[in-house]
């Protein structure tokens, strides 16, 4: 005979205690509790009363969903949400990331505990194409902050006249392009500092020099939205193409009567006494009738958010 069952993460459907102990053969159904499935993987089973006792004698399985784990910079590769018990899945890197043993992809088991492992995608960067050199080292991946020393080839040299370099594995890939030129061969021009960057500047503290391939990063001021690349690189002295800092900031803009007045001007096209406006839209401006421009060199179209502000004056 077989006592009263304890199901662990379970419990019978119907339970009377005259019912145990329970003679071999007799059947009892059972349901599991949430993220535990019967061995059947099916929603509620039977247990047997047999001469080994209670069968099966595991009646709830745990289960694994995926909304137990976060994969940063990653995702599983199978469409399934719950998995049963010793069940394996597959979960992906995105592109210019791997696992921790450096591959792009990796494998997690659902254990009696639950996942067996966070996975995790680090960024990475692969082995760099090389000029005139190679590296010192074997490896075929690297992590960020990772470090990779080269050498150039017999009968060249780094463009500052070294023989060795070094580059480091960033976030944005490697801080410099390993590469190596001709003693005798034409060496590339350095660049004059970075251009100016209108509502906006450079990042780092400025050089009076910067040598081939340096990149440099610009910031824009509060307010403003920058628009394409936030750095630019020194190409055999010339810099490539500025970005732009483009106004996203709303001000309020208030006309006051006497000044406007007193300039004899007026605003052209609109009569509003009190404008919301993007920083740097362009507000026209005209003379009041019987009045005409007093200065040519004062533009009648001013910048919202412009720090030296001039008032056109018609006469």
């Amino acid at each position: 005979p077989c006592d009263f069952p304890v199901i662990k993460h379970g419990r019978l459907h119907y339970a009377y205690g005259e019912y145990f102990p329970a003679r071999l053969g007799q059947q009892f159904s059972y349901r599991c509790d949430q993220y535990f499935v019967p061995p059947s993987r099916s929603s509620w089973d039977y247990l047997t009363c047999t001469p080994q006792g209670w069968s099966p004698e595991v009646p709830c399985l745990k289960t694994c969903s995926k909304s137990d784990i976060q994969i940063k910079n990653g995702f599983f590769s199978e469409s399934t949400f719950t998995y049963p018990l010793n069940k394996q899945t597959q979960y992906k890197c995105k592109s210019g990331y791997v696992t921790a043993d450096g591959n792009t992809s990796g494998l997690i088991t659902c254990l009696q505990s639950g996942w067996s492992m966070q996975p995790v995608c680090i960024k990475s960067c692969d082995m760099p194409v090389f000029e005139n050199a190679r590296a010192r080292s074997d490896g075929t991946w690297f992590k960020v902050n990772d470090s990779l020393d080269y050498e150039c080839l017999d009968g060249h040299e780094s463009q500052d006249g070294h023989t060795t370099g070094s580059i480091v594995c960033g976030e944005d890939g490697w801080s410099d392009k390993p590469a190596c030129y001709g003693k005798n061969s034409f060496s590339v021009k350095s660049c004059a500092p970075p251009p100016q960057l209108l509502s906006g500047e450079v990042k780092e503290t400025q050089k009076e020099e910067y040598g081939h391939s340096e990149v440099v990063e610009y910031v824009c001021n509060p307010g403003f939205l920058m628009k394409g690349s936030h750095k630019i690189q020194c190409v055999d002295g010339q810099w490539t193409a500025l970005p732009m800092c483009i106004g996203n900031v709303l001000k309020i803009v208030i006309f006051k009567e006497e000044i406007m007045k007193k300039h004899n001007i007026q605003l052209k096209w609109r009569r509003d006494k009190k404008l919301i406006l993007k920083q740097m839209t362009l507000l026209e401006f005209t003379c009041k009738r019987g009045y005409n421009r007093r200065h040519q060199i004062v533009h009648f179209e001013q910048p919202v958010g412009k720090e030296n502000w001039h008032n056109p004056t018609c006469g």
